[in-house]
This record gives structure tokens, C-alpha cells and sequence, in this order.
């Protein structure tokens, strides 16, 4: 061997991430690819678990005891999250743990044994029947895409959808004719909405005219039903944005949202009488639990039930 060719040193050994951080990428891939989950979902996993091991820091995932873990729901507490969100990290975090156990890296899963907030104690907003009605007209001829909008947003009151349903939803799955569209949620799970006259009549007005000109920028033409002014599929974020900006100019909440739409949709059904059942599979829950909630929200029919029996009424 040459005297001036140097040895090659031997490599240094790394000690594998304490915060099993290394375990997060095989975990989403699992819930992607083996759990059939939609990328919102997996987007949100990566989300929680990432504030997760903010929390965990040097500490060893491997090592936690229930009293160390105990305290990770009061620090979602403390980052001013809602109920529902500090509830949903927790969800992710069993769902985490339930795959490390598959994996054989944890034998029990403490997440298991936490507590989070009641989901109960925040009380869905919703609108009543008159703002939806000015909500659902505040598009106009003044608006670059009007009609657009207004197929928008009598969809999201129509049919219960979720942003994000809303822009995975396609030209096919509509069905005027027979009035009714097939949404597809979480898990890519389909189910079939009924379309009222009014939500059809907006879509059939923005397919003759807004929808042509928009699917023209595209080629080939995409088959998203809400395009953008680029002629793809309406992104979700537009979505919020749009109905912020007709919120705002007709003087709702600010706190509106796409799931307004979807609260006032569930509540002003139950409120008319339908079946909590059939309300249930019209909004894609997986537990009848989840549906209940809007049960709490219509209080003009509490108090006028309380009139009704109570003997102080």
C-alpha cells in the first residue's frame, strides 16, 4: 500500500433517535398506504405527531411512563388549542402508538389511558336558516366567477360535505337528473346525497356558463366540478377564503367557516325532524356519537320543549 494512500476511517455509529422521530415517516406511509387513508388525514397525523415530539424533546419515546405522558394533554392545554384539536392530537397519538405495538417496538399503549377535554362542551356554531339564505345569495354579477361560488356554497349547505370533499368532488358524481351527488370522505368511503331544487339549479347554471370557460385553460380538461381560474380542481384553502369574504360582507360571525355550512346543515335537519340515523350516514360519521353533538346546538327547540312540559315553563 502506498505510504501517501490514508486508511479509511471507519464510519461512526449514531445512536438512533431517542424521540423515535424515525419511526414517524414508516408510520405515515402505513396509514397512507395499508390504512387507506385520504392525505388530509395523513396530513393531519404529521401535523400532531410533529407537536407531539416538540413536546417529548430529548426524552425517549421508548422509556415514557403514564405519569410522564399524563402531562402532554395540559401542555396541549396550555398551547391554546380547542377541545376538539387537543382531542384529535391525543387520537393521533394512540393511532401512533397502536402502530408501534403492530411493529413490536411497544409492548402496551399508554396513550390509551389518556384523558382529553369533553367535545361536548364546544357547542358547534350555526347559522339559522335566514343568514344561510344571504350567505347563499351574496355572490353576484359583481363577482369575477359568481356563479361559481353560489354552486359552491349551496353544495356545502346541500349536502353536509367538507371542504375538502368539496374539492375532490367530480363532474361524474353529480347526478341533477336524478337529484343526488355521491361524496367521497375519509377512507375514500362514498356515500350518496340528495341534491335540493335550488342547490341543482345553481349547479346546472355555473356548468352552462362559468365552468366551460374555466375548463378551457386545461388541457386535458380536468374533472373537478369547482375549478379554479387556472381550470383545476378549487383548492380547499380557496374554499375557506371564499366563504370568509362572503361571511364578512353580509355581516356573519367571522369565525365562519366551510364547517358552519356543514354544522347548519346537520342542525336544521334534526331540527325539522329527520332521523339522527339518516343524518348520520348524509354526513359520513362513523359513530352515531359524533352526530349527537348537533342535537345540543338548536336552542329554540330546547326552550320551546321546556315551555312545553317543564311545570314552570
Amino acid at each position: 500500500m502506498s505510504p501517501l494512500r490514508r486508511k479509511p476511517r471507519p464510519k461512526k455509529l449514531t445512536k438512533p433517535d431517542p424521540s423515535g422521530k424515525r419511526f414517524l415517516g414508516p408510520f405515515l406511509d402505513y396509514a397512507r398506504t395499508e390504512c387507506h387513508l385520504s392525505e388530509n388525514t395523513v396530513a393531519a397525523y404529521r401535523r400532531d405527531l410533529t407537536r407531539f415530539f416538540r413536546w417529548l424533546g430529548k426524552r425517549d419515546l421508548l422509556k415514557l411512563d403514564i405519569r410522564t405522558l399524563a402531562d402532554y394533554p395540559a401542555w396541549l392545554r396550555n398551547e391554546e388549542l380547542a377541545p376538539a384539536s387537543s382531542a384529535r392530537h391525543i387520537v393521533a397519538l394512540r393511532v401512533f402508538f397502536r402502530y408501534l405495538q403492530l411493529e413490536g417496538v411497544m409492548t402496551d399503549n399508554l396513550a390509551e389511558l389518556l384523558g382529553t377535554q369533553k367535545l361536548w362542551q364546544r357547542v358547534p356554531e350555526v347559522l339559522s336558516a335566514k343568514e344561510v339564505d344571504r350567505l347563499l345569495a351574496s355572490p353576484d354579477h359583481n363577482d369575477p366567477h359568481w356563479r361559481r361560488d353560489r354552486a359552491m356554497l349551496e353544495l356545502l349547505y346541500a349536502t353536509g360535505c367538507r371542504a375538502s370533499e368539496l374539492t375532490g368532488l367530480k363532474v361524474a358524481d353529480v347526478h341533477l337528473n336524478d337529484g343526488y351527488c355521491i361524496c367521497h370522505g375519509k377512507g375514500d368511503k362514498q356515500r350518496i346525497v340528495p341534491l335540493g331544487r335550488r342547490s341543482r339549479e345553481a349547479v346546472e347554471s355555473y356548468l352552462e356558463s362559468d365552468r366551460k370557460k374555466l375548463a378551457q385553460r386545461q388541457t386535458p380538461e380536468q374533472p373537478w366540478l369547482l375549478l379554479s381560474v387556472r381550470g383545476k380542481a378549487l383548492r380547499r384553502e380557496r374554499i375557506w377564503e371564499l366563504l370568509k369574504k362572503y361571511a364578512a360582507r353580509e355581516g356573519l360571525s367571522a369565525a365562519a367557516s366551510p364547517h358552519t355550512l356543514r354544522h347548519s346543515f346537520a342542525t336544521h335537519l334534526l331540527s325539522g325532524g329527520a332521523d339522527m340515523r339518516q343524518v348520520q350516514e348524509m354526513l359520513g360519521h362513523a359513530s352515531i356519537a359524533t352526530t349527537q353533538i348537533y342535537t345540543h346546538v338548536d336552542v329554540s327547540r330546547l326552550r320551546q320543549v321546556h315551555q312545553q312540559y317543564h311545570p314552570r315553563g
